[in-house]
C-alpha cells in the first residue's frame, strides 16, 4: 500500500479497523451470505486496514490453506459428515434408537435420549431426522407441539460443549493449541448441567402417558453397541490413537498424533458402515458426491485464512496494546463478542471460527496465555448461549 494510505490508517484506532472487518462478516451473515464467504470479504478488509497489499495477503492465505493442521482439520470434519450421512442413509440411526428403545422401561427417558443419541453425531438436518420420533414418542406424553419443538432442540445439543465430533470442539483445540482431552474433561460436566436444565421445565408435562404395545419388544445391549460402533470407534480409538501416536513420535505433538489417529479411526468406521450395510454404488456416489462436503472444506479454510491474516497484520497486538491503554478487561470480551455472533449466527462453528482467532491472540499477547482453556470455556459457552 502507498505512504499516504499507510498514514491515513495508522490514525484509526486499530480496535476500529477490526471491528470493522468483525461488523462486516456480521453483515453478511445476518444476510444469508455462507460463512466461507462472509469470512473472505471480511478477511479482504482486515488485511487492507491493516496495511498488507493484495500479494502479502495472497501469500498468508495460500501458507494458511495450505498449512497440515488446516487440512487434517477440514479432512476431519468432512470424514465426519461421511460417517453421520452414511448412517442415516443405511438405516443404522433408525436402528440404534430401535434398540435403544428395547432397552429402556421408562418412556420419558426416551423422549430424552433419543435426540441426544441423534446428538452425538453432528448431521445437517438433525433436527428433521429426530422430529418424527420425539413427535411420536411426545404425542403419548400429551406433549404440545412447542414442547416437542423444545424437546427435539434442546436435547439434541447437550454434547456441544465437549464432544469431540463436533465441528466447534475441534476447531476451538485446533486453533488453540489445546489439549482435547483436557478441554474434554474441564466442559464435561456442562452436558450434565444442560440436562438438568433442559428436563426440568417438562417435569409436570410427563405425567399424562398412552401406552403402546410396540414398547413390549425388548432387545438386548448387544445389537445396541452394535449399531453404535461407529461412533465409539472414532471417540474411543481415534483418540487412544492420538495418545499412542504422540508418545511415540519423536516430537511429541499430540495435536499431529491427534488429527491423525482421528482420520484413521473415522475411516475405518465409515469403511465399516459401508461394508455391513452393502452400501451399492449409487449409495456411495450419494454420500460422497455431495456438495456440504466441499462447503465445510471451504468454511473450515477460509477460518484459519482469517486467523493467519490476523496474526500476519499484527492486528491483534495493536489492539491489544489500546484495551491495556483504556483498561479494558479482557473477561467481558471474552463473553460478549462468542455471544453477539452466536445471537446472529445461530450456528457454533460461525462463532467459533469469528470470534476465537481475536480471543486467543488478545489473551496470549496480554499475557493470559495460562488461563487460555478457562477463557476458552467461558467463550464456548457465552457463543452457544447465543445461539
Amino acid at each position: 500500500m502507498d505512504h499516504f494510505s499507510m498514514s491515513f490508517l495508522d490514525h484509526i484506532p486499530a480496535i476500529l479497523r477490526i471491528s470493522l472487518a468483525f461488523i462486516l462478516i456480521l453483515v453478511a451473515i445476518r444476510r444469508k451470505v455462507g460463512l466461507g464467504n462472509a469470512l473472505t470479504a471480511g478477511t479482504l478488509v482486515l488485511g487492507l486496514s491493516f496495511g498488507l497489499g493484495p500479494l502479502q495477503i495472497l501469500k498468508s492465505a495460500l501458507l494458511s490453506v495450505t498449512h497440515p493442521k488446516t487440512l487434517a482439520l477440514a479432512v476431519i470434519v468432512m470424514l465426519i459428515l461421511v460417517l453421520s450421512h452414511s448412517m442415516e442413509v443405511a438405516g443404522q440411526m433408525n436402528r440404534l434408537l430401535d434398540n435403544f428403545r428395547g432397552l429402556v422401561r421408562r418412556p420419558s427417558l426416551n423422549l430424552i435420549v433419543f435426540p441426544a443419541l441423534i446428538g452425538l453425531l453432528p448431521m445437517p438436518g438433525g433436527a428433521i431426522f429426530s422430529a418424527p420420533m420425539v413427535k411420536n414418542l411426545g404425542h403419548r406424553h400429551l406433549l404440545k407441539g412447542d414442547q416437542l419443538s423444545y424437546v427435539n432442540y434442546w436435547f439434541r445439543h447437550i454434547w456441544e460443549y465437549w464432544w469431540p465430533l463436533y465441528p466447534g470442539v475441534l476447531l476451538t483445540t485446533t486453533i488453540a493449541g489445546l489439549n482435547l482431552w483436557s478441554f474434554v474433561l474441564a466442559l464435561f460436566p456442562l452436558t450434565l448441567v444442560a440436562l438438568m436444565a433442559g428436563y426440568r421445565p417438562l417435569r409436570g408435562a410427563l405425567g399424562e402417558y398412552r401406552s403402546s404395545a410396540a414398547e413390549a419388544d425388548r432387545s438386548g445391549l448387544r445389537p445396541f453397541l452394535a449399531e453404535l460402533s461407529p461412533v465409539l470407534v472414532v471417540v474411543f480409538l481415534g483418540l487412544g490413537l492420538g495418545i499412542l501416536l504422540s508418545a511415540l513420535t519423536a516430537c511429541g505433538s499430540f495435536t499431529i498424533a491427534k488429527e491423525t489417529g482421528l482420520v484413521v479411526a473415522l475411516i475405518l468406521a465409515i469403511s465399516s458402515v459401508w461394508y455391513h450395510n452393502r452400501f451399492t454404488a449409487a449409495r456411495l456416489r450419494a454420500v460422497i458426491v455431495n456438495p456440504k462436503l466441499l462447503g465445510m472444506f471451504y468454511m473450515v479454510t477460509s477460518i484459519l485464512v482469517f486467523k493467519g491474516i490476523l496474526e500476519d497484520s499484527r492486528a491483534i497486538e495493536a489492539v491489544s496494546r489500546e484495551l491495556i491503554r483504556w483498561h479494558v478487561p479482557l473477561m467481558p470480551i471474552t463473553m460478549l463478542l462468542p455471544f453477539l455472533v452466536g445471537g446472529v449466527a445461530g450456528i457454533t462453528i460461525a462463532f467459533v471460527g469469528t470470534t476465537f482467532p481475536i480471543l486467543i491472540s488478545l489473551i496470549q499477547t496480554m499475557g493470559h496465555g495460562h488461563l487460555l482453556l478457562a477463557y476458552m470455556m467461558l467463550a464456548l459457552v457465552s457463543g452457544f448461549v447465543g445461539v
